[in-house]
């Protein structure tokens, strides 16, 4: 029996199989970086298998965009235009979870009002931001020096995650996953190749720690825990990121968050670095790694097959399997996985930015020829 199409529980919820949709940066919002139609219909052109699908990274702040035409919720119109979203794949019997994000030092002006980006200390990444240039094309810019927040500032950042955690749930969301993966703001205060500081965010485990459980307690005045994930990337170097001890740091992390009760945990594998398949290091965190302290639900992502998906969660190193580039191609994925169908390719020029094209216009399986 395949183990993908069993079904499983993630919170109070039950699913109907183990494909999730992994949390993908699209970059297709309205004005203002609010869902609008085109959103709604690819959401629910995705939910029809009744499954967990995670939103898009969706900034809870101004400050929190490292992409041009991301969502946020921070805004009543935020709010407003998830419930659209949420409601169509509730149509569909699908759930769904809103992913928090805070981009922190990759974050970029040109996408921030013109602000400086914050951080747990003045440290640069070196990656890219994409922003509109002056002819409105997004292009990609390298990322600038941030600023280190002050301690007085981040109970104000705390409460951003508390207010957007209170928004998703007026959007009608089944629950929230903590983005502190792929070198955002949560991360960067977690690791110690990108946090400096040597009041109580900074210095010890615990400490580097702080900013994260104090974010989850936040969101917990909002949610109960089994209406709330976590998503961590123990083993990946996106957005320049590194750890001294990072099986330490995260699975002290990990067992932490055990304690909580949670819908799930979220580990990105080592074997993908934002959208590009890496050789992991045999040293690299993983799942398998983190299972060993995490008992609860937990989600694997990260250039998974079907066969390699099912061998996961016959391992019992995972539960479900988030699957992203081919759920961008394939908006039934997991009947085309179930039936051994052929896969639709995707394009890589059309996954970031622009219009129905190569985000919604994919065919299903009863609707061939393969693109």
């Amino acid at each position: 029996m395949n183990t993908l199409f069993t079904q499983t529980q993630v919170g109070p919820y039950a699913i109907n199989h183990r494909v999730v949709m992994a949390p993908l940066t699209r970059m297709r919002t309205d004005a203002n970086n609010v869902p609008g139609d085109l959103m709604v219909d690819y959401y629910a052109q995705r939910a029809s298998s009744g499954g967990l699908l995670i939103s898009d990274a969706t900034s809870v702040s101004p400050l929190g965009f490292a992409y041009v035409g991301a969502p946020g919720i921070y805004t009543e119109a935020h709010a407003h235009g998830w419930r659209r979203v949420t409601e169509a794949v509730h149509a569909k019997s699908g759930r769904i979870f809103l992913q928090l994000w805070h981009a922190g030092r990759q974050a970029h002006p040109a996408n921030i009002g013109g602000e400086v980006p914050v951080a747990p200390s003045a440290a640069r990444a070196y990656e890219h931001s994409a922003i509109h240039d002056e002819n409105g094309e997004v292009i990609e810019v390298e990322q600038v020096l941030p600023r280190a927040l002050t301690l007085e500032e981040i109970p104000g950042v705390i409460e951003e995650f508390r207010r957007a955690a209170a928004l998703a749930k007026q959007a009608g969301f089944d629950g929230v996953e903590l983005h502190a993966a792929n070198g955002y703001l949560p991360d960067q205060f977690l690791q110690d190749g990108t946090n400096y500081r040597t009041d109580v965010y900074g210095g010890s485990l615990e400490n580097r720690a702080r900013f994260l459980f104090a974010v989850l307690d936040a969101i917990g005045s909002v949610w109960d825990a089994g209406h709330i994930a976590v998503r961590l990337s123990p083993g990946s170097s996106y957005g320049t990121m590194s750890d001294s001890n990072p099986h330490a740091t995260f699975g002290y992390v990990a067992r932490r968050l055990d304690a909580y009760g949670l819908a799930y945990l979220h580990v990105v594998e080592p074997r993908v670095r934002g959208n590009d398949d890496v050789a992991a290091a045999a040293s690299a965190v993983s799942a398998r790694d983190l299972r060993r302290v995490f008992k609860g639900t937990l989600i694997a992502a990260g250039g998974f097959t079907a066969d390699s998906a099912h061998r996961i969660i016959e391992a019992g190193d995972a539960d479900l399997v988030a699957f992203g580039r081919l759920f961008i191609s394939n908006p039934d994925l997991p009947e085309r996985l179930r039936v051994g169908a052929p896969l639709n390719h995707y394009d890589r020029s059309t996954f970031y930015g622009g219009d129905a094209r190569g985000y919604t216009d994919y065919s299903f399986h009863s609707a061939a020829p393969v693109i």
